[in-house]
């Protein structure tokens, strides 16, 4: 009985670089899922057929379908909380979510597309600037609708960022540093920021909150990620600097939206945006929960001396 009681959870974008994680941690933790994808047709690319039959060997339910309304307040009605995991072109096709959830009444949280940056205390380039800009209309759109919510800042990908900032499979020597290299940011494992997100949308106290992703092992300077490295390879890597104005100068002629990422480093590694005072109705995912046992950056790097490289279309973030 009690598993019957336990909320079903919705994932949008549920084959995406990150969505795989939060799917894998709902179902891991014991709650019924669902995934909404389009409607799978040769069109479909090999990679999400095989995520949805991934999905479905382990219990999830794949619903397919397309943005349109009424298909969504369909599936809405089925389920308890809604996760979104959109990347960066479907951001405002959010819009149609919070439409179909203010129709279905019934949803008892939902997390928007966020996983980034505290986007509401930011004021980053321009072409950063912009993306949060319609990532901060779908919260003010939540808000508004009086939908209950929980907004994350999840910081980086620790796998992925690990692997854009030191290259470890590439077998180099040189290691470009954005900025000093001193500015301390946060680098969370993907399966840790899956855990976390189907905790913080079933937990009460996270309801209609800010819970900010920073664990105290996570928080690491560029520098400090290389010593990292070095102590644990036995090797010594020469670093090449990129300076704040070439950054700067980056963001306004790289065409979009390569624009983005480099603002993305420039925010993080320059201005420290990932580092900031906590409000006193903040909530802090390792302090949540205790006795979650998260992968440090230390960890983390070890994974990387014996697993094989990511594949190449790992999403920026």
């Amino acid at each position: 009985m009690e598993d019957n009681k336990k909320n079903r959870i919705l994932v949008f974008g549920g084959s995406g670089y990150i969505g795989k994680y939060v799917v894998k941690a709902s179902i891991s933790l014991g709650y019924p899922t669902f995934v909404y994808t389009r409607p799978v047709n040769s069109q479909t690319s090999p990679s999400t057929k095989q995520f949805c039959e991934e999905f479905q060997s382990i219990g999830v339910k794949v619903v397919e379908g397309e943005l349109e309304h009424d298909q969504l307040v369909a599936v809405i009605k089925q389920v308890d909380i809604v996760i979104c995991t959109f990347g960066y072109p479907q951001v405002l096709e959010q819009l149609k979510i919070i439409d179909a959830i203010k129709v279905a009444g019934n949803i008892k949280r939902f997390l928007p597309s966020e996983f980034g940056v505290e986007e509401d205390r930011v004021n980053p380039l321009p072409p950063f600037q912009a993306f949060l800009d319609k990532k901060r209309k779908i919260r003010r759109e939540i808000e508004a609708a009086n939908i209950p919510y929980t907004f994350i800042a999840g910081h980086f990908c620790g796998a992925y960022f690990v692997n854009f900032l030191l290259r470890p499979y590439e077998k180099k020597n040189d290691i470009t540093v954005y900025g000093d290299g001193k500015i301390k940011a946060v680098l969370n494992y993907e399966e840790d920021v899956g855990h976390y997100t189907i905790k913080v949308a079933n937990d009460p106290q996270a309801c209609n909150r800010i819970v900010i992703y920073r664990p105290s092992k996570n928080i690491i300077s560029q520098n400090e990620l290389i010593s990292l490295w070095e102590q644990k390879t036995g090797q010594k890597f020469s670093k090449t600097f990129v300076p704040e104005d070439e950054l700067v100068k980056l963001s306004q002629t790289l065409p979009p939206p390569q624009d983005i990422p480099i603002s993305i480093i420039h925010s993080a590694f320059v201005r420290g945006d990932h580092i900031f005072d906590l409000k006193d109705d903040d909530l802090e995912a390792s302090q949540l929960y205790p006795d979650y046992n998260y992968k440090s950056i230390d960890q983390l790097l070890d994974k990387f001396l014996v697993d094989p490289p990511p594949p190449a279309s790992a999403a920026f973030g």
